[in-house]
């Protein structure tokens, strides 16, 4: 199962998104799909973060791994209102135009944002919602904001020349252990976040928090989630810290948390078989 033999790309709502698809062999139109929305750091896609997860999961689901607008191969284009509301149009109409009626959902930190958004404006497209140290829904009671991680994102995206060390940074903020940011890792991301298409969609993307900020703040509309919901949190998450997780899952009618030991902001990296498993149990029951 590689990058290539699961891309897809498609219009939907007048709007170009590209994303890998997998599933299980012998797959109905009856198939529970999962669709996976990755974070928002420099050189993100739908593959560098679920990739690897992805032939797990298309075992039990028919499972699309999304870039986001403004990330990967989607369009980049200049957004008419707050970035987790666009993004989750979008995502539902890609939805339509596949014939998706309904899907379960997770979403990691900006992806998170978009999944709550999804619940949210279309709720009956959502069936489950499995939330990674999410954007929009957490709100940091005690830690001091911007964290840490958000200071190292600032840092490389108002960068006027980012430098790969600044991506180096950048990444190990999101790991509780730094070995798992190899040279490799971040060859393939500073590639992708230094490309001049992927700029400016960062820049589009980041204008659009500038833009509507109070439409972001989706912890004050978290009251309003009905649907099954999964919080997943790594203890040492220095992105969206922990005590970020107790605002929605106080207001969150049917929430319910797990968190992740020796863990930072990637758990489905750090943690990926105890990830795997208690997603896939979460969503088959």
């Amino acid at each position: 199962m590689t990058y290539e033999s699961t891309s897809r790309t498609t219009k939907a709502g007048g709007l170009t998104l590209h994303f890998h698809e997998a599933g299980p062999a012998g797959a109905t139109a009856g198939t529970p799909v999962v669709i996976m929305l990755h974070g928002g750091g420099p050189g993100a896609s739908g593959w560098s973060n679920f990739g690897a997860n992805l032939p797990v999961f298309a075992e039990h689901f028919r499972t699309l791994l999304v870039d986001q607008p403004c990330y990967g191969k989607s369009e980049k284009p200049e957004l008419d209102k707050d970035f987790f509301s666009y993004a989750a149009d979008a995502v539902a109409g890609l939805m339509d135009e596949l014939g998706i009626a309904q899907a379960h959902f997770i979403g990691n930190s900006l992806g998170g944002g978009t999944a709550t958004r999804m619940a949210l404006d279309h709720p009956d497209k959502v069936g489950k919602l499995l939330l990674m140290g999410p954007g929009g829904v957490s709100l940091n009671l005690f830690h001091a904001d911007p964290t840490e991680g958000i200071k190292r994102l600032f840092e490389f995206s108002t960068a006027a020349t980012p430098t790969r060390e600044q991506m180096r940074t950048f990444l190990t903020t999101l790991a509780y252990d730094p070995a798992i940011v190899t040279e490799a890792l971040i060859d393939e991301r500073f590639a992708q976040a230094t490309d001049p298409e992927a700029a400016l969609g960062n820049a589009r993307m980041a204008a659009s928090f500038a833009k509507w900020p109070a439409d972001t703040m989706l912890w004050r509309e978290a009251h309003r989630i009905t649907q099954p919901t999964l919080l997943t949190w790594g203890r040492e998450d220095r992105v969206n810290p922990l005590d970020g997780a107790f605002v929605a899952l106080k207001a969150i009618g049917n929430a319910r948390l797990h968190v992740f030991p020796h863990c930072g902001h990637w758990a489905q990296r750090e943690k990926a078989d105890e990830f795997n498993r208690l997603a896939i149990d979460f969503f088959s029951h």
